[in-house]
């Protein structure tokens, strides 16, 4: 059995929320740069020399890509011979008011009658999953509030066809418009139940960029509903364009014979996300 401090994650998920929401990670860097050189409407082109222009000056500066540092989600993969001496839900809690020192804390208290600012970007949202051997994977998004609000989850019969679902998808994305800051990645859950389906859209955005589902069925859904996307001329920030998302990636998961959950997140041109392995 091995041992980790909390100590240690501690420290490590500090240091993830620092450098998430500065840097741009490599592969929303290259789909950026594809953009450029696909998409036809020169003011959207300009807009995503901006991005990249920002990018780099978040980097050098040390300051964060969006004034939106969003709410800290993890996906914990937890290694069945791995002992955490202390607390993990803790140790990732304090990590983020350590990482979130010098960030915008954006979390409240309660959401509806007591909204003041918890000033320490916490509670995080921590998914763990319990997996074979001696490591642990953390994988962190700062998801950011524009996006988010954008996300869409339907009850289908299991009798829907594929038209109804990837519909469904490209009618989210476009009554969306440039409020999830596109070009965006779409991460589709599907199966599983009702929140199920809704942590599998969010996972889906922790992907590299454009990396395809392994299942070649899922993989051409996820281009036949791209395809579609990239059609609706929303564009960079909104002003029109022929490339409104980067990639949609899908996860998927068994379901009852009732139902068929579908949840849509979205995420913002700036991808932001970060894996650790310890």
């Amino acid at each position: 059995m091995r041992k980790i401090k909390a100590s240690k994650i501690v420290e490590i998920v500090a240091k993830m929320c620092e450098d998430a929401n500065i840097n741009l990670s490599q592969d929303t860097v290259w789909a950026i740069r594809s953009a450029v050189l696909r998409e036809k409407n020169k003011r959207a082109e300009e807009i995503l020399k901006v991005y990249l222009e920002n990018a780099e000056i978040a980097k050098k500066e040390g300051l964060p890509i969006c004034q939106d540092t969003g709410t800290a989600v993890f996906f914990v993969e937890l290694g069945d011979k791995v002992f955490v001496e202390g607390n993990l839900k803790n140790a990732i809690y304090e990590g983020v008011k350590k990482g979130y020192k010098n960030l915008r804390q954006s979390i409240v208290k309660e959401p509806f009658i007591n909204r003041d600012n918890t000033c320490d970007n916490t509670p995080a949202i921590i998914h763990t999953d319990f997996v074979k051997g001696d490591k642990i994977k953390i994988t962190f998004l700062p998801k950011g509030g524009g996006a988010e609000n954008m996300s869409a989850l339907k009850m289908f019969s299991p009798s829907a066809s594929e038209e109804d679902v990837i519909d469904f998808v490209v009618e989210t994305v476009k009554k969306s418009g440039a409020k999830a800051c596109p070009p965006i990645v779409v991460g589709v859950g599907m199966g599983g139940n009702f929140e199920a389906s809704a942590i599998l859209a969010k996972k889906a955005l922790a992907r590299k960029v454009g990396g395809k589902n392994r299942n070649k069925k899922y993989a051409s859904l996820e281009r036949k509903i791209l395809d579609k996307i990239n059609k609706l001329n929303i564009g960079a920030q909104g002003f029109g364009g022929n490339v409104s998302a980067f990639a949609v990636h899908i996860e998927f998961l068994g379901c009852h014979i009732a139902s068929l959950p579908v949840a849509v997140n979205l995420n913002c041109h700036a991808n932001r996300h970060t894996s650790k392995v310890i």
